[in-house]
């Protein structure tokens, strides 16, 4: 009975996690870089500059996979001009470019603006791991 007890509780904290699950990407700054991957297992990060114009044409495949995956999949903003700490730490030195995060650790970049589809695939990938 203790274990039927235990799986309702993690079902539970699943649904609650996922109801409260951001369902568009979160601001990443240097200053809350390391409670963004402690809190979200599996966390992609846009980095962009206003002035960059690939940056313009994926953020709405952005926006959009942010809704489609919520729950599975956190989505982040991280504006390299304001905040090129975390940018610096993980090399980036194209942008766009996506950091995939899992567990806090850098697993992937999607480097360019690139078809959605092909983002869609390497989220599957990571989803699967």
């Amino acid at each position: 009975m203790d274990e039927l007890e235990a799986l309702r509780k993690k079902r539970a904290q699943e649904l609650m996690d996922i109801m409260n699950a951001p369902d568009k990407p979160v601001e990443i700054t240097d200053a809350n870089f390391q409670e963004m991957i402690a809190k979200y297992p599996l966390l992609m990060v846009d980095c962009w500059a206003q002035w960059c114009g690939p940056c313009r044409m994926i953020a709405p495949v952005i926006e959009e996979l942010a809704k489609e995956y919520a729950g599975k999949v956190t989505f982040g903003k991280l504006d390299v001009d304001n905040h090129n700490q975390v940018a610096g730490m993980f090399r980036v030195n194209a942008i766009p470019t996506i950091l995939v995060l899992k567990d806090g650790e850098l697993i992937d970049q999607i480097i360019g603006a690139v078809p959605k589809q092909q983002i869609i695939s390497k989220i599957n990938s990571y989803l699967s791991m």
